[in-house]
């Protein structure tokens, strides 16, 4: 395998170091047979275009999710091989597995098989072998499938979800007098520990861990929070992913240098709540590494 990037840069020097031939975009591309698009989503439509210019006519291109094909960022000129293994995980757990001699599952799609639709197969499939993701799972999907339900689970639950669900939890409890320090400790820092328990055991399993007072209270919450607002929330959610406007208001964010960003990063950084969480990470000396 061969890594490419900027001449000079931090990603070249540290491929070098784990062994991997590396070098510029247009020293490797060219003789490569499946180019591996390992960049964000934002950069794609700049990008992606001058990267298959350099590209031979029989090699594979990949991405490792489906989001700037399949709402049209970045259109391949060519009918040449488009596949796509989008890995359920961050890269330094995919890492981390496969060092294990373990993997993460990972969906695999073709947009374009270049003519030839068993070699296309075969090529994602080889790809997703190839990093360990075979030995969990490789799992059939389209990019527009990875695409949506990806975006939608990142704003409904993964981050957005969760992030005004904890927000609107301590700000209730603080609004009532509590502490902020004990708002902290209920509402975010103890999420990882059922978080944990979900992923390793799966709800039905999770609540069998969990104390029958907690369980009690979970059923009698789920009941007050789960109606047809909520619910109505959550279409509306998966409507603007669907139709295209989140990605297009990404990318014109993008493209304007994430101002949109910036201005919520800012406001993350100012909210009481990360006081609260400093002064609860201070008591626990394994997590003051990377401490904001």
């Amino acid at each position: 395998m061969a890594v490419a990037g900027r001449p000079g840069g931090a990603g070249i020097a540290a491929a070098l170091a784990d062994g991997f031939a590396a070098g510029t975009v247009e020293e490797m591309v060219p003789g490569a047979g499946l180019v591996i698009v390992a960049l964000p989503d934002e950069v794609h439509e700049s990008a992606c275009p001058g990267i298959e210019r350099l590209m031979a006519q029989s090699a594979a291109m990949g991405f490792l999710h489906g989001t700037s094909v399949h709402f049209g960022l970045f259109r391949p000129a060519t009918p040449r091989m488009v596949v796509m293994v989008a890995p359920k995980g961050p890269g330094t757990a995919l890492r981390s597995r496969f060092l294990e001699g373990h993997g993460i599952p990972a969906l695999w799609a073709v947009a374009q098989d270049g003519g030839n639709p068993d070699a296309a197969r075969a090529m994602a499939c080889a790809w997703g072998a190839g990093i360990g993701c075979a030995r969990a799972g490789l799992i059939a999907a389209t990019f527009r499938e990875e695409a949506e339900t990806d975006l939608f689970g990142e704003q409904a639950v993964l981050c957005g979800g969760m992030i005004a669900l904890v927000r609107a939890a301590y700000e209730t409890l603080v609004d009532a007098g509590y502490p902020p320090l004990l708002a902290y400790i209920e509402c975010c820092h103890e999420l990882k520990q059922v978080a944990d328990l979900v992923h390793d055991r799966g709800i039905a399993g999770m609540r069998s861990a969990i104390s029958n007072t907690a369980e009690a209270g979970a059923d009698e919450a789920m009941a007050v929070l789960d109606d047809a607002v909520l619910r109505s929330h959550m279409r509306a959610i998966l409507d603007r992913v669907r139709s295209g406007d989140f990605v297009q208001a990404l990318a014109r964010d993008a493209r304007a240098g994430f101002p949109s960003l910036a201005s919520a990063r800012d406001r993350a950084l100012a909210h009481p709540m990360e006081e609260a969480g400093r002064s609860v990470r201070a008591l626990l000396p394994w997590l003051r590494t990377g401490q904001m």
